[in-house]
C-alpha cells in the first residue's frame, strides 16, 4: 500500500509556480542541497544529496541509497529503497523558496516536492 507511493515519489522528484528558479548548474544545484536533508514528512522520507555523488536517506524505514550525477543540466540519479531498484532518470530541478522541485524524464514527467531541512536544527 505505502510502497507503491513511496516508489512513486522517490522515482521522480517535484513541482510549483512562484518565484521558481529552475537550477541548470551543478554549483547551483550542489548550493542548495548543501548542509540540507530532502524531505517529505508525509512519507518519512528523508534524503541527504551529497557532493561525492551519492545518496543516503531513509523512506519509511527503509535506506534508500542512490548515486547521481549532472549531465547536460540536469539531475541524474539512480536508487535502491530497501531492495527496490529504481532505474536511473535525469530530472530537471526547480527551487521554490525553501524547496527543490525534481520533475523526472527531464522536466516533461511526473514531479515530486521536497522541503529543504538544514541538518543542524
Amino acid at each position: 500500500m505505502h510502497k507503491s507511493i513511496i516508489v512513486i515519489f522517490l522515482s521522480l522528484m517535484a513541482t510549483s509556480a512562484a518565484a521558481q528558479e529552475t537550477l541548470t548548474k551543478r554549483s547551483d544545484f550542489l548550493n542548495a542541497v548543501a548542509a540540507n536533508i530532502l524531505e517529505i514528512k508525509l512519507l518519512r522520507l528523508q534524503l541527504k544529496v551529497l557532493d561525492n555523488g551519492k545518496i543516503t536517506g531513509k523512506a519509511f524505514g527503509r535506506d534508500v541509497t542512490g548515486a547521481w550525477e549532472w549531465t547536460n543540466g540536469f539531475f541524474c540519479r539512480s536508487m535502491t529503497w530497501g531492495d527496490r531498484e529504481l532505474e536511473n532518470n535525469c530530472q530537471q530541478v526547480v527551487k521554490d523558496g525553501k524547496s527543490l522541485i525534481f520533475i523526472s524524464d527531464k522536466g516533461t514527467g511526473r514531479s515530486a516536492t521536497f522541503s529543504l531541512r538544514p541538518t543542524t536544527q
